[in-house]
Parts: structure tokens; C-alpha cells; sequence
């Protein structure tokens, strides 16, 4: 079973793809996590990788396609995949179709976890994290049982992702409508996107996908 799992970010594709590799046993494929896997062991396509960031320039397509075809060609022929943050535009979701067909697999299943864009600013911006033991908070959903204090280890330094702010959450936003939406009309076509309420909770999320790749 191959698997694109889509949702702009804070939507919960991470939770949702590792309670899918816990299940099922499918792998996770991120393209953010195979560039610095393939750049740390320094295989041929990690040292173009490292080559071109070092650079400071952006990962062709062609590399990540690469990648790709590398981690597949490293998994079980009867081994699934969910893919993790690509494809992430119109050509990459063509070079994904090439890359799979090369290997005798396809696409069984492309499922886009839904948002409200305010209610996910508020997610997202008000998550903060134990600087200790790293236990995750949030401003409104999920406080200390006393302020200022971990529950967990009882440390008292908290912190919170720089990019965790309003204007750089709506701005990618804005990009996965502009450049990732667009690419699920290609698999419409083919009848196999669903959708799911990604502002539910995650139990139900979790239970709404496995209502469909059942």
C-alpha cells in the first residue's frame, strides 16, 4: 500500500504517518528526513545534496526524486510507503508517478487532512515545549498544572520554535494552497483522494484513515 498523505503544516501528517508505520508497518518517507540521513551517511546523492546547501541553494527535484528511488529500492518488495511532505507540486507528483511505476508500484490512496486556517494559526502558535525534557504545551489547550512549572520533571524553562509566530504560519499557508493544492486534481482523476477533518481529534483522524485504506 502506497500512500500521499497531504495537509499544510501543524496539520498532523507526522502524528497521522507514524501511527500508520506503528499499524501497518509502512514506511515514512520525509524528504526533510532522507536529505539529512543521505547527507550524514554521504551516499552518492546525499554529497550532491550537501554540495548544492552548502551552496545555499534549494534541492533540485531531481535529487529528492533520486532519494526516493533510493529508499525504495532499500525497502521489501511487499513493504508500503507513506509519503511525508511530497509531493509538494504538479512536476514533483509527475516524477513520484515515474518513480513508483519504474518499480512496479502505485499510488492506493491520497488522503488530505482538511484545516480551518484561523484555528490551526492558533495550534500552532500557541504550542511552547519543556526546555528540559522537551513535554509540549499549549497556550490554550494544554497549560501546566501549575504555571511555569513542567509537569513532567518539574523543570521551569520553556521555549518555544521561532517560526512558530502568525505571519510565517499563514505564509505557508499560503504556499501549500498556491503549490501543493493544485496537485490533486491528477489524482482525482484516478478516484482515490479522500478527505478527512484534520482539526478533529487525532484519535478520530486516526480512525477516519484507517476507515478508508481499509
Amino acid at each position: 500500500m502506497n500512500i500521499i498523505l497531504l495537509g499544510p503544516p501543524g496539520a498532523g501528517k507526522g502524528t497521522q504517518s507514524q501511527r500508520l508505520v506503528d499499524r501497518h508497518g509502512l514506511k515514512q518517507l520525509s524528504t526533510g528526513d532522507m536529505l539529512r540521513a543521505a547527507v550524514k551517511a554521504g551516499t552518492p546523492v546525499g554529497l550532491q545534496a550537501k554540495a548544492v546547501m552548502e551552496a545555499g541553494q534549494l534541492v533540485s527535484d531531481e535529487i529528492v526524486s533520486a532519494l526516493i528511488g533510493d529508499e525504495l529500492d532499500a525497502m521489501g518488495e511487499g513493504q508500503g510507503a507513506i509519503f511525508d511532505g511530497y509531493p509538494r507540486t504538479t512536476p514533483q507528483a509527475h516524477a513520484l508517478d515515474a518513480i513508483l511505476a519504474e518499480r512496479g508500484r502505485r499510488l492506493d490512496h491520497v488522503i488530505e487532512l482538511d484545516v480551518d486556517e484561523d484555528a490551526l494559526v492558533e495550534r500552532i502558535t500557541g504550542r511552547f515545549t519543556c526546555g528540559a525534557c522537551g513535554k509540549g504545551y499549549h497556550d490554550q489547550f494544554e497549560r501546566p498544572a501549575v504555571d511555569g512549572t513542567c509537569d513532567r520533571c518539574g523543570g521551569h524553562e520553556f521555549k518555544r520554535r521561532p517560526d512558530d509566530n502568525e505571519q510565517t504560519v499563514r505564509t505557508r499557508l499560503a504556499e501549500y494552497r498556491a503549490k501543493t493544492q493544485p496537485i490533486l486534481p491528477i489524482y482525482d482523476a484516478r478516484g482515490i483522494v479522500a478527505h478527512i477533518d484534520g482539526m478533529a481529534d487525532m484519535d478520530h483522524v486516526t480512525a477516519a484513515i484507517e476507515a478508508i485504506i481499509a
